[in-house]
């Protein structure tokens, strides 16, 4: 009986897999999107929003609403900065609290840095990485 190794004669060459070779693509920044506070808009709108644009949780929502409401902002996810753009133009686009008659329009978001080491604040509503 013999072997199929033993009747080739051909030596096998190790290859490196091609993405071994290729330099690993560098991580982008991440970026927190930030929600502003205003008169204009209740808790449940807040709530509603963080679930919708964000897939939070009630429980989290109402924490981000909470935040905003005490100090002024709440961070309501970091994420890369293409990412963190476009969910600061959905904050934009979300339309008025129609549970508050003097809205206006709807909530402001800007983005910012995540600095190193940057947990988003003491409530634990750092966001999503993406």
């Amino acid at each position: 009986m013999t072997f199929a190794s033993e009747q080739s004669s051909a030596t096998a060459v190790a290859t490196p897999a091609p993405d071994a070779t290729r330099p690993k693509p560098r991580q982008q920044p991440p970026y927190h999107v930030i929600l502003l506070d205003d008169d204009d808009h209740s808790y449940d709108y807040v709530i509603r929003m963080m679930q919708t644009l964000f897939g939070h949780p009630v429980e989290r929502g109402y924490l981000i609403a909470q935040q905003v409401d005490k100090a002024g902002r709440a961070i309501c996810g970091t994420f890369h900065k293409e990412l963190a753009e476009l969910r600061q133009e959905q904050v934009h686009g979300f339309g008025k609290d129609p549970l508050m008659a003097r809205c206006a329009g709807p909530m402001s978001a800007i983005i910012e840095p995540a600095l190193s080491g940057d947990d988003g604040g003491s409530d634990g509503s750092t966001g999503d990485k993406a």
